[in-house]
């Protein structure tokens, strides 16, 4: 199936898609194309806050997205590889079966399956402002994004592959 597909089908049934993912073997490739993809949204995403900001406060827009594609693009996927490391550990003291790869896979999924809801936050944050109903988009995001994740997770540790 397609991304676009698969995004669709993780709202039906996040730990379906993700069981599939890991069915077709590890592919490190696969995982780093779903973080990075993630995280080119997310900078995306950022653009209509930052030209919000920089229109308000009257900054420099392009010092502010260099910041944010810094932060977004090459730092930010560390720090989930890291968030992955440490959920596969907690999943194992719980009992969790499951490998590295599939931890990996299961937030890394969760994070671009839930892209449509940070691209809704971003537009919040940039036509709206700050307020209840960013407050709203981002708590809706997490919500979400910790569903897919989770069901997601419980996927990946119930056997080795």
């Amino acid at each position: 199936m397609s991304v676009t597909t698969d995004i669709v089908a993780t709202y039906r049934g996040p730990g379906r898609v993700v069981r599939r993912l890991l069915d077709m073997g590890p592919r490190e490739d696969r995982a780093l194309a779903f973080v990075m993809a993630f995280c080119v949204v997310g900078f995306i995403a950022q653009l209509p806050s930052l030209a919000r900001r920089a229109h308000i406060e009257g900054l420099e827009l392009n010092m502010l997205m260099g910041g944010a594609l810094l932060g977004s693009v090459f730092i930010l996927p560390l720090f989930f590889y890291l968030l992955a490391w440490l959920s596969q550990l907690v999943a194992r003291v719980f009992g969790g079966r499951g490998n590295g790869y599939g931890a990996r896979l299961a937030l890394f999924w969760a994070l671009l399956a839930s892209a449509p809801l940070v691209l809704l936050n971003g537009l919040v944050a940039g036509f709206i402002g700050p307020g209840p109903e960013q407050t709203l988009a981002g708590m809706l995001w997490v919500a979400i994004f910790t569903w897919f994740w989770l069901s997601g997770l419980r996927q990946s540790q119930k056997a080795i592959k």
